[in-house]
């Protein structure tokens, strides 16, 4: 069995470019080294491999647990020992970095769409566990919000999560996005990556690399990291890097999370930006008002429809927006407006920063920056503009770029208690003697009277409101409210700057 295993796995590598012809017997025999065998027979290949490759790693995985070489049967132990696996496949970063620079010389397009797939066959991105996401469009106020329910990210085994807290810290890699992180074998605490190949690029003269999120929040979700492991970093240098970017690869958009706790993202230890092939929700809103900069005539601005404060500046030029973006972030590091309970330092903390993202509107340079601000109370410890108690049901996480370019991340724990949900409903059951879905009864009793449920149309009815959710988490975290005393007040900012 285990010789047409891997008779198979390298056919699949041959037809999808990661084996030359002239290293199969290579390939094979570090194979057969991984797997401790010493004899070989030659599987007959008839035409082309038809299996997905997740099968036939899982049948590897079966194998190996069978034959004492995986011991520990978890989530994590299994995807360190196929990513191993994979790694023997793959072709080495100068290969790869040689390939995507010809790729480039053709066009950006032609050389990420090398990357991405080259990223899927190499099992980096998991294409077998992506599909599992629940996506879905809400109409709004606001336009179209995209929902998906992140399905693709396996929990922790428990047993996993108490051999890491037990488990030797090491500094190297230092974080998840280090370029240490390549060919890196992996343990409890950090994912393997040996089949894990980056690209060097250059912003603004400085040394970065690209790489695809390997849970592809959305199409093409790629990170841009800083070859340094250097703090994140909101600034002018960042502005004029982002649109570097986009200059650089123009179909695809590039955005930074803010660099304060709260309204940041998860890491904020590495420099690192994110961008992809996907237009959001946020880049489809037209403009409310427009207003002129004096100082920077060639800048186009104005602030648009959106349940956050975003302002969108467009030009010709990267430099002069550049610019102008860096001028609005110093003025909107120092500004307070208590009438709208914006206060941009207290006890020497400073609350106020922007979270910037770049595109290209045809010739035209692009850069949105949504104002946030992470002041918290004592009604609100974990934010003022952050998802309020209510709503914590459905998101309670941080509002980071992607959910500020319209896009929700819901937890897992969604898609089961939403089938609950809809059971309880249907069935007319008591809502709050359910543990797993009590959290949702307020919810739920505002909105079932409004509609005549029945179980056709149940799942859609909870997608809906859930993204009306969304929304209202989404006005949460704007500082200035998208309300007629929010846009004046709004304004007057605007004509501070």
């Amino acid at each position: 069995m285990i010789n047409h295993l891997i008779s198979e796995l390298v056919t699949y590598g041959t037809e999808h470019g990661l084996v030359e012809a002239a290293d199969r017997t290579y390939t094979t025999n570090r194979l057969l080294e991984l797997f401790g065998l010493e004899d070989y027979q030659e599987a007959e290949q008839t035409g082309q491999s038809r299996r997905a490759l997740h099968l036939i790693l899982e049948d590897m995985l079966d194998y190996a647990c069978e034959h004492g070489i995986l011991e520990d049967p978890s989530i994590t132990q299994k995807d360190l020992f196929d990513t191993k696996i994979m790694g023997m496949l793959t072709p080495a970063p100068s290969a790869v970095q040689r390939t995507f620079a010809e790729k480039y010389a053709l066009s950006p397009k032609t050389a990420t769409d090398y990357y991405y797939q080259f990223s899927q066959d190499t099992n980096y991105i998991r294409a077998d566990r992506i599909v599992k996401d629940e996506r879905w469009t809400v109409d709004t106020e606001y336009g179209p919000i995209d929902i998906t329910i992140n399905l693709s990210k396996p929990e922790k085994d428990p047993k996993d999560i108490a051999r890491a807290g037990k488990a030797k810290k090491s500094g190297y890699p230092s974080c998840i996005l280090c370029p240490e992180n390549e060919g890196y074998a992996g343990h409890f605490s950090l994912p393997a990556r040996q089949n894990h190949r980056i690209i060097p690029i250059q912003l603004c003269g400085e040394d970065y690399f690209l790489q695809y999120s390997p849970y592809v929040y959305y199409n093409e979700h790629c990170i841009i990291l800083n070859k340094k492991h250097i703090p994140m970093r909101i600034d002018q240098a960042v502005f004029a890097k982002l649109l570097d970017f986009v200059r650089q690869f123009p179909h695809y958009m590039a955005g930074s999370n803010a660099d304060l706790p709260i309204v940041g993202g998860s890491i904020l230890s590495h420099d690192h930006f994110q961008g992809g092939g996907y237009t959001f929700a946020m880049a489809r809103a037209p403009y409310h008002y427009e207003f002129d900069m004096k100082d920077y005539p060639d800048v186009h601005a104005g602030m648009i429809r959106w349940p956050m404060s975003v302002i969108r500046l467009q030009g010709k030029e990267a430099a002069s927006i550049a610019a102008a973006a860096g001028h609005i972030l110093t003025c909107w590091r120092g500004y307070s407006d208590p009438e709208s309970f914006i206060f941009h330092e207290t006890e020497n903390t400073p609350h106020n920063t922007i979270t910037p993202i770049a595109r290209m509107r045809g010739t035209l340079f692009e850069l949105d920056l949504v104002l946030r601000n992470n002041l918290t109370t004592r009604e609100y410890p974990m934010g003022v503009y952050h998802p309020h108690a209510e709503y914590h049901h459905i998101k309670k996480e941080n509002i980071g770029l992607i959910e500020v370019m319209g896009l929700a991340v819901l937890p897992a724990r969604l898609k089961d208690e939403m089938l609950q949900l809809e059971t309880a409903i249907l069935k007319k059951e008591e809502i709050r003697s359910n543990p797993m879905i009590e959290k949702h009864a307020d919810w739920a009793e505002t909105w079932i009277p409004h509609y005549q449920i029945t179980p056709e149309n149940v799942h859609t009815i909870i997608q809906k409101e859930i993204g009306i959710v969304f929304v209202k988490v989404l006005e949460c975290a704007g500082v200035f409210k998208y309300t007629p005393a929010g846009i004046e007040n709004f304004k007057k900012f605007l004509d501070n700057i």
